[in-house]
C-alpha cells in the first residue's frame, strides 16, 4: 500500500471499526494518515492508534476530503448514504456492509478465493458476509478440485458479529441468569445467555436474511448458480469466533484424507483435525487468530461424494476486518 494513501475508517467505534485499527497496526499497514468517522453521538471521542490519541470526527459528505481509501462498517443505510460521495471524491471504497454485496457491478471479495474480481471495481469492493467468507475460503480449494453441486450448511454464530454493545448485553444476561434475576433482551429478539437463537429478520419464504445472503453470496463469489445452497443460521452465546458445520456434495470424489491433505496446503486454511486426541477448532482458541481453522473432516456416509466439515474463524478479523484489509494490501501487490 503506498505511503501517500489518505485512509479513513467509517464506523470506527465499533466492533469492526475497533478492529480494523487493530490490524492495520499489526500489519504495520503504510499510509499517509488516518481519519477516524462515526456518528455525531461519537463524535469526540479519543481513540488510539499506534499509542497517538486521534479525535473521531462526525461523518459528513465533506468527510472525505483529502481522503483516498476507505473502510467503511458502519451500516447499510450509512454506507447507502455516503459512500457515492466518497467514491466522487476519487475514494476507493472497501465496503463490510449488505448495502452493494449482490449489486452486478460491485466486486464481492475473498482474496484467497476470488481476487481477480476486485481488479474490476469502480471504486467499490464489497466484503462479504462473516460467514459467507470463511465458508468459502474451506470451499473454494474443494470447488476447484473435485466441483461442488450442493452445500448444507448450519452456522454457529458468535455475539460480537451482531455489536459490541451485544457483547456486553451476553455478559450481563449471563449474570442476570446466573443470579436468578429476570432477564430482558434489547440488542436481542431472544434471550441469549444459554440459549441458542435464531436472531435475523425472515423473509417471506421463510428463511431468514442472513440465511439468503449465505446463498446468494456463495454463488456470487465462486460465480457460479448452479450449486445448491442451504443455509440454515443461530445465534450462540459465544463471544467471539463464528462455528459452521458444512456438508458438501461434489461432482467428483475426494477422500477425507485428499481433503485433509488439499486444505493443509490452501492459503487462509489451518487443519486441526485429530479428533483422537481432542484436537479440532474450538471458538476460543481461533478468537483472535487470522486464519481459517478446519477440521472433522469425513466422509458423508449417506451420499456418493459427500464430505462433512466444521469450520471456525473469528468473525471480527477474518469475517470483516481483515478481509477488508487483505484486499487493500493485495491491490498494491503487498504479499499476505
Amino acid at each position: 500500500m503506498s505511503e501517500h494513501h489518505r485512509v479513513a475508517i467509517v464506523g470506527a467505534t465499533g466492533a469492526v471499526g475497533n478492529t480494523l485499527m487493530s490490524i492495520l497496526e499489526e500489519r504495520a499497514f503504510p499510509f499517509a494518515s488516518l481519519k477516524l468517522l462515526a456518528s455525531h453521538r461519537s463524535a469526540g471521542e479519543i481513540l488510539t492508534f499506534k499509542d497517538q490519541p486521534i479525535m473521531v470526527e462526525e461523518l459528513t459528505h465533506n468527510s472525505f476530503d483529502g481522503v483516498n481509501l476507505v473502510f467503511s462498517s458502519a451500516g447499510s443505510s450509512i454506507s447507502k448514504e455516503f459512500i457515492p460521495t466518497a467514491i466522487g471524491k476519487g475514494c476507493l471504497v472497501i465496503d463490510n456492509t449488505s448495502a452493494f454485496r449482490m449489486d452486478a457491478d460491485t466486486p464481492l471479495v475473498v482474496p484467497e478465493v476470488n481476487m481477480d474480481a476486485a481488479i474490476r471495481h469502480n471504486g467499490l469492493i464489497a466484503n462479504p458476509n462473516c460467514s459467507t467468507i470463511q465458508m468459502v475460503v474451506a470451499l473454494k480449494p474443494i470447488y476447484d478440485r473435485v466441483g461442488i453441486k450442493r452445500i448444507v450448511v448450519s452456522t454457529y454464530q458468535s455475539v460480537s458479529g451482531k455489536s459490541g454493545s451485544a457483547v456486553l448485553e451476553l455478559v450481563d444476561q449471563t449474570t442476570a441468569a446466573l443470579e436468578g434475576r429476570p432477564i430482558e433482551p434489547d440488542k436481542f429478539p431472544h434471550q441469549m445467555a444459554f440459549n441458542v437463537a435464531f436472531d435475523w429478520p425472515f423473509t417471506d419464504g421463510g428463511d431468514s436474511e442472513e440465511e439468503m445472503k449465505m446463498v446468494n453470496e456463495t454463488r456470487k463469489i465462486l460465480e457460479d448458480d448452479t450449486i445448491a445452497v442451504s443455509a440454515t443460521t443461530v445465534r450462540v452465546p459465544v463471544f467471539f469466533a463464528h462455528s459452521e458445520s458444512i456438508n458438501v456434495e461434489t461432482e467428483d470424489k475426494l477422500s477425507a484424507d485428499d481433503a485433509r491433505q488439499l486444505l493443509s496446503e490452501s492459503p487462509g486454511i489451518v487443519v486441526m483435525d485429530d479428533p483422537a486426541s481432542r484436537k479440532y477448532p474450538l471458538a476460543v482458541d481461533v478468537a483472535g487468530r487470522d486464519e481459517v481453522f478446519v477440521g472433522r473432516i469425513r466422509e458423508d456416509r449417506s451420499i456418493e461424494n459427500g464430505l462433512n466439515l466444521w469450520v471456525v474463524a473469528d468473525n471480527l478479523r477474518k469475517g470483516a476486518a481483515l478481509n477488508a484489509i487483505q484486499i487493500a494490501e493485495m491491490l498494491d501487490g503487498i504479499s499476505v
